[in-house]
């Protein structure tokens, strides 16, 4: 009688195995962390991108937010989340510059995730204060090299995307300027604005606003491309060929994720990016679709960390 109870419930834990590996994902609420604190722009991409997943999937996407230490704290619960596509990742560029930021990082940033779809760009814009004699990329490069150190620019903080992309700049046209970190944009735009700081690197929406009223002047964009609210702001590229500094925002699963799952996913992305409401609420946040599949999204995210690196080691960027 033990022996046949024994296989009876053997047999049972077997068909409830097969069951739930024949029930098609996902089968039940799906995590999706966010390394930034709930308001955000990171923090309105993913919830966007949750709720079309979530709709698209016929099951609930919820995003948690796990703010700290450059969203690396989310990127490391997602790394040691179990591989089955139930806990996933909303990151950013930062991810990519991280290894270069903190030598002791607790996972690698392409090893240790199954890359599942690009989402959206941010293209960042440079500005500058009405008064600077300077009403384009060339002309402020020009400017900036007469007067070797005499220029200051702000960023919203040491590691950022945006002070990168202003040190990528600094190699690219050999210019020497300094680097003044402020915390967030919202503490730059007023010293901008008065003129205490001549340059600065912004997101495009809070740029926007400022450049509308005439309160500061924009003079490219450091991703060749457009934004949807500014047409007329050219790219850096225009006068730098290849010039690519913005951040990018895609979905990772931990590494091992099963294929199939990593596929239905990447198709429920590519066809929400596809969706002009969807592409309009990107735009609003001074986004633009940037989809991209697994294999293209890795060797996207490998050249990033490498990219970076050498621009963060070469500016002497720490972690502070």
């Amino acid at each position: 009688m033990n022996r046949l109870l024994a296989a009876l419930c053997g047999a049972c834990a077997v068909l409830a195995c097969a069951s739930a590996a024949a029930q098609p994902y996902p089968g039940r609420p799906v995590k999706m962390l966010v390394g930034y604190a709930a308001g955000g722009g990171a923090d309105a991409l993913a919830r966007l991108t949750a709720t079309q997943l979530g709709e698209a999937l016929g099951q609930s996407f919820v995003v948690e937010n796990r703010a700290g230490a450059g969203g690396t704290l989310a990127a490391d619960a997602v790394a040691k989340a179990p591989a089955d596509g139930y806990t996933l990742l909303f990151g950013e560029t930062g991810l990519l510059i991280a290894p270069a930021m903190y030598p002791a990082l607790p996972f690698d940033p392409v090893k240790s995730f199954a890359p599942v779809g690009g989402v959206t760009a941010l293209p960042l814009v440079i500005v500058v204060n009405p008064s600077v004699a300077a009403k384009n990329a060339a002309e402020l490069i020009a400017l900036v090299k007469a007067s070797p150190g005499k220029y200051s620019y702000a960023s919203p903080g040491v590691g950022s995307v945006h002070h990168l992309a202003m040190e990528l700049l600094k190699k690219s046209a050999g210019l020497d300027y300094v680097h003044v970190p402020y915390k967030g944009a919202s503490a730059i735009i007023p010293d901008l604005v008065s003129g205490q700081i001549p340059i600065a690197v912004l997101s495009a929406p809070p740029a926007l606003a400022q450049a509308r009223a005439g309160k500061l002047r924009a003079i490219a964009l450091t991703s060749p491309v457009r934004v949807a609210g500014a047409p007329d702001w050219p790219a850096l590229a225009d006068t730098i060929a290849g010039f690519d500094a913005s951040p990018r925002l895609f979905v990772l699963a931990p590494a091992g994720t099963p294929g199939a799952v990593v596929a239905r996913l990447d198709a429920a992305i590519r066809a929400m990016l596809a969706r002009p409401a969807v592409v309009e609420a990107l735009a609003a946040q001074g986004a633009t679709p940037s989809p991209a599949g697994p294999e293209e999204l890795g060797a996207f995210m490998a050249a990033e960390v490498r990219k970076w690196g050498v621009v963060a080691r070469e500016s002497g960027a720490k972690a502070q």
